[in-house]
């Protein structure tokens, strides 16, 4: 863990939702700042994100997510803002790893995989990647079906490079009992929907302090990828929580329009919501996880009769 960590979290990416704010004050509070360059609607906005990013973080790592499926024709331009601004990590998620790793590398940057499933951890390793982004049930928005624990040990068997864990982890105690069982960081999304620096509106913000993991179905029905999608947004958008829509054809280019999306005005969280009960600052949420985090790793020292 580099020295200007005081966790081992990473501030997950979050679509609409993470913005510079955000990554900064991760940063800033000791944490990993990420975003996914799809949140920057446009290069020029992109640009200066990146930007103001490196010239408030300093030597701070952060990180970008790209999305390298096949149907973002916008990923071309995206590489050229990560050639020119340089983040320490890049996520590459709902593709393959490998349109981003000559361009990382050129750098020196670490390139990490956004993966669900054994097999295509597999084939992320096997394309270069430097790291897994291991996402696990519980996990918000695109979600995984594997236990964080079970997932871990099978990445470890076959991999020793930078593994991160994400799915319902929503507390430092999680956290810690995640890098014992051999993750080297943490992915938590959830906790910081509501943090005073999101771009989440405000009502989002509201509607996540106030669910519990009662409120959330998974359903392809809405990006046609399966999802952790809170209820009361579903019906709020005149979406039936027992009847979903069949999943649409997924098509993720950054290019494209909000208008008329079901993604643009339907909102997700993950199994860890209910552990949100305010909207705070990301510094508070940061020194609440690492009091937690460090008396798990005292009662980890001294052993659990």
């Amino acid at each position: 863990m580099p020295d200007t960590l005081r966790l081992p979290v990473f501030a997950a990416p979050m679509f609409l939702i993470s913005g510079p704010d955000l990554v900064i004050a991760a940063c800033k509070a000791g944490i990993v700042g990420a975003f996914p360059t799809p949140n920057a609607r446009t290069q020029e906005q992109l640009d200066d994100w990146m930007t103001r990013i490196t010239a408030a973080v300093g030597d701070a790592p952060w990180c970008a997510n790209l999305v390298t499926h096949s149907t973002n024709a916008r990923l071309p331009q995206d590489l050229e803002m990560i050639a020119k601004h340089k983040p320490p990590f890049v996520v590459t998620a709902l593709g393959s790893p490998k349109p981003a790793i000559e361009t990382v590398h050129a750098y020196g940057g670490k390139v990490i995989a956004d993966v669900t499933t054994v097999k295509l951890a597999r084939k992320a390793v096997e394309a270069g990647a430097d790291g897994l982004a291991c996402i696990c049930a519980g996990a918000g928005g695109h979600t995984g079906t594997l236990s964080p624990f079970a997932f871990v040990s099978a990445v470890r068997s076959f991999f020793d490079g930078i593994v991160i864990v994400g799915g319902g982890i929503s507390d430092g105690w999680g956290v810690a009992g995640a890098i014992a069982a051999g993750a080297d960081y943490v992915y938590m999304g959830t906790s910081f929907i509501a943090a005073s620096e999101s771009m989440a509106p405000e009502a989002y913000k509201d509607m996540v302090v106030a669910a519990q993991i009662d409120d959330l179905l998974v359903s392809a029905g809405i990006t046609g990828t399966p999802a952790s999608w809170l209820k009361p947004s579903l019906r709020a958008n005149g979406l039936d929580p027992d009847a979903m829509p069949d999943a649409p054809n997924r098509a993720y280019d950054s290019n494209q329009s909000f208008k008329g999306k079901r993604w643009a005005d339907v909102w997700a969280a993950g199994q860890g919501v209910g552990a949100v009960t305010a909207s705070e600052p990301v510094a508070a949420i940061v020194e609440r996880l690492a009091g937690e985090f460090d008396r798990a790793v005292v009662r980890l020292g001294r052993g659990v009769a």
